[in-house]
């Protein structure tokens, strides 16, 4: 007997139809909100060259990525890893346009190969967006907000945002005496909290105990206004870790000013798992989800590696992530219009599609069947069929007028067997139907 074996890759999903529209619909709603900030959807290449966009991505990335030949050109293509990147390459060659500042969104499909024990996806859905050509304390708070903004919108549980400095922890790393493949290493542990491998790393390169134990609270230095001030006490007078310090001051005192300090925790030791960042960083965490959801933060050097030099900021949200904590949360409802069934009888199959038209004329999702069997048993056969699919609702059509004048509307219930029925004419339908949507999204 031959082993079983997944009928798709590990780390990649089919969304069946209640899911997909559900999870089209929080894509929309995020866009939308967005829109209201003036950040325009832009739609990226699903690959682009190697060679090009490796300039923009670290080592362990490229390693991540899936390789093909392009066969008319004979170079190596690579599937999408990374949109901040791609995002990068496309400014510095113009194509954004020249009037800074540029506000970009997407809604996008990221692919990289994670080991099966992992238990990450390889295919990832994120929506995100991008603020390029300003680089203030103003400019990243105007991102943190508009993220806090979205997540309020689509009624995440209890959701926080940890927002740090990546330059506090690099300067202490980089005066500590570190090798530079230590310092590297550090980094990745630091990104991942790997607290005793932090320590073992330390230990490993013979660093005075006093550097040791800085460097080792960083990381769980989390909380408000006493993190700054923690700071500032291991800084003393070194200019290079004030100066991180006081531009993640100037954005926390921003972002009182537009309310969303409650769902801020300063944490200097949060550290970006991409090594481009190199300023402002962020992750969005939930009570409903086991890590994080998303993040991002400030690459001022990122655009400028493919060859224009302007700063910026963004940030990606995993929607799988994002969508299972909603549903953890009991967020999750619908996705527009519940469905209505539509049962004529064989003779009246053109009143029955201009009756549909007009409906989904007006945003109603509409399914058109024909009754099977005499007209005696019509109503029963409708009900009985329209219960088992499970349908908030269903139009008979009267069977001896032509063209039907009115129609009756059957309304189920899952908490009754009673079926409420309700004769209307063909005009008053529409805005009765229009009452049927549901959820949050």
């Amino acid at each position: 007997m031959k082993p079983p074996r997944s009928l798709i890759p590990i780390g990649t999903a089919t969304l069946l139809p209640h899911t997909a529209q559900s999870v089209r619909r929080l894509e929309d709603q995020l866009l939308a909100h967005l829109s209201t900030w003036g950040y325009q959807e832009i739609i990226l290449p699903t690959f682009e060259y190697l060679d090009v966009l490796a300039v923009g991505l670290a080592p362990e990335i490229l390693e991540k990525c899936y390789k093909f030949a392009d066969w008319a050109s004979g170079r190596i293509l690579v599937l999408r890893p990374d949109a901040t990147a791609q995002i990068a390459r496309m400014v510095a060659m113009g194509v954004g346009g020249e009037a800074l500042p540029l506000r970009f969104s997407y809604r996008t499909t990221v692919f990289r190969y994670e080991p099966e024990h992992r238990g990450r996806d390889r295919e990832v859905f994120q929506v995100g967006f991008e603020l390029i050509g300003n680089d203030s304390p103003q400019s990243d708070a105007e991102v943190v907000t508009l993220l806090s903004g979205l997540l309020e919108r689509i009624g995440l549980p209890e959701w926080k945002i940890s927002l740090g400095h990546v330059g506090f922890f690099k300067v202490l790393l980089a005066q500590s005496g570190l090798s530079p493949g230590g310092r590297k290493q550090a980094e990745v542990a630091a990104a991942h909290k790997d607290l005793p491998r932090l320590e073992q790393i330390l230990d490993t390169e013979r660093l005075p105990r006093s550097m040791v134990r800085d460097i080792l609270q960083v990381p769980e230095r989390c909380g408000r206004d006493e993190v700054l001030e923690w700071g500032k006490r291991i800084a003393g007078k070194n200019s290079q870790l004030l100066k991180p310090l006081k531009r993640l001051a100037q954005v926390y005192r921003q972002l009182k000013t537009t309310g969303v300090q409650d769902h801020i925790l300063l944490d200097l030791g949060e550290f970006r798992g991409f090594d481009y960042y190199d300023g402002v960083v962020f992750d969005v965490f939930t009570s409903a989800f086991g890590s994080e959801i998303g993040g991002g933060g400030r690459y001022n050097h990122l655009v400028g590696r493919f060859g224009r030099d302007l700063p910026a900021i963004g940030l990606g949200l995993d929607l799988d992530r994002v969508f299972s904590a909603l549903e953890r949360g009991g967020q999750v409802g619908g996705n527009g219009f519940k469905p209505v069934l539509i049962f004529t009888f064989p003779h009246q199959t053109e009143e029955s599609f201009t009756l549909a038209q007009l409906l989904r004329g007006v945003g109603v999702c509409v399914i058109e069947e024909t009754i099977e069997g005499s007209p005696k048993s019509a109503l029963a056969w409708v009900t009985t069929l329209a219960r088992r699919r499970r349908m908030p609702c269903a139009i008979l059509f009267e069977e001896k007028k032509s063209p039907p004048q009115s129609v009756l509307l059957l309304e189920f219930t899952s908490s009754s067997q009673k079926t409420r029925q309700t004769r209307l004419s063909i005009q008053e339908l529409p805005h009765r139907l229009q009452a049927f949507r549901y959820g949050n999204f």
